[in-house]
């Protein structure tokens, strides 16, 4: 492949996490009229079954592509995505809808998992985080566009049809990864599929101080994302009375993200990913903090939530690629079970942060604007503690 649909196609492997997601916002009150769900808060852990099954399947795809190679982990990953589908479509409860998300979640992990491991084994240090964030920027028009999608679907059909979509979208990935993706893993440098193996890379990865910090940065720094996609819908379509207007408004703040991360692809070689990563944690902590104050004196509105939003937004594109890309950095020589620990790691502490700010919400924003303020603070902590980890292993070299 070329540079341009390298780019292209490791943002769709990227997206399918994210399509999964935002396409079915829209329909959250329909879902739970249908399924009889009486508690609001309840329909968010559609999102969360997800998200489980993604931080599982990655332990499992990440060695396994260490292993056999990408290619054949991606085609097992899709089939069982596949399965996740037909499940969630033919559900008649929400307790069958969570089961079919998990599986749903197992099945986005490969592709995750390919998707970083494939730019690990073309790129490094600061031209993989250029990569990264090209690829952030094309994989953000997914989200930006999903819930418009999911929203066009539910005025000619039911909210089961998004599953159809879904179902449509991996046909796309997976025909692409049969004619165009060649294996990037040569069969010399793969990782026997064996426990000890498996175990002494799990422990080469948890002993790194550097990367185990920033893969904890990772986890705080999504939940905080995972907690604002848990309660957007209820806040900006429900609180603020936003209607059909919430697929637009979410669709801007995801461009945004876009936005900030074609910045940072611009200048992530010049500036260095901890200047700029540091600095949008401070922006995030300093917006809440005011967001905060404001909350004690004035009734919220949505264009104050909304520009709130739009700072979390533009900071997060400065950041997410850049923490990967720094979390993986000393792991070349071990890039699916790195990606599998600090990804399945991060997936799992996220989705209990943004599960616990979504269950929190009682109609008013500040249990947001709180998760953010706190998480922020600890990421930026984190963050520092591991330039300093990473300055003391260069000067040891």
């Amino acid at each position: 492949m070329s540079v341009k649909e390298f780019t292209a196609f490791v943002a769709i492997l990227m997206s399918i996490v994210a399509i999964s997601i935002d396409a079915l916002l829209p329909a959250f009150s329909f879902i739970a009229s249908d399924l009889n769900v009486s508690d609001p808060n309840k329909i968010q852990l559609v999102i969360s079954a997800l998200f489980l099954g993604l931080a599982m399947g990655q332990l499992v795809c990440g060695p396994l592509s260490d292993a056999f190679g990408r290619k054949p982990v991606l085609y097992v990953a899709l089939a069982i995505y596949f399965i996740g589908t037909a499940v969630c479509y033919f559900s008649n409860s929400i307790e069958m809808l969570l089961a079919g998300r998990w599986i749903q979640g197992l099945g986005v992990a490969g592709p995750n998992i390919a998707a970083v491991s494939l730019v690990r084994d073309s790129y490094k240090g600061r031209e993989m985080a250029k990569i990264m964030s090209l690829v952030m920027m094309v994989f953000i028009m997914v989200p930006t566009l999903a819930p418009a999608l999911g929203q066009l679907i539910l005025l000619f059909a039911d909210w089961r049809s998004i599953f159809i979509l879904y179902a449509v979208y991996g046909t796309i990935i997976l025909t692409w990864v049969y004619y165009r993706l060649d294996e990037s893993l040569p069969k010399d440098k793969r990782i026997p599929f064996k426990a000890n193996r498996l175990a002494a890379g799990f422990r080469e990865v948890l002993s790194n101080r550097s990367t185990t910090s920033l893969m904890v940065c990772m986890g705080l720094v999504f939940g905080c994302l995972i907690g604002y996609i848990n309660s957007c819908q209820q806040i900006i379509q429900v609180q603020f009375g936003a209607g059909k207007m919430f697929s637009v408004y979410f669709g801007m703040l995801a461009l945004l993200l876009g936005v900030s991360s074609l910045f940072n692809s611009r200048f992530v070689e010049r500036l260095g990913m901890h200047f700029i990563a540091s600095r949008a944690l401070l922006v995030i902590a300093g917006s809440s903090l005011s967001f905060l104050v404001i909350q004690q004196f004035f009734d919220v509105r949505l264009w104050m939530f909304l520009l709130y939003a739009a700072t979390l937004f533009g900071s997060f594109g400065l950041i997410f690629g850049n923490l990967n890309a720094m979390a993986m950095e000393p792991m070349g020589h071990l890039a699916g079970i790195a990606s599998a620990v600090i990804g399945s790691t991060s997936s799992l502490m996220s989705i209990t942060i943004g599960t616990i700010i979504g269950q929190l919400y009682d109609g008013t924003v500040a249990p947001i604007t709180t998760g953010a303020l706190l998480i922020a603070a600890a990421a930026w902590a984190l963050l520092q503690y591991a330039n300093r980890q990473k300055d003391m292993a260069t000067a040891t070299v």
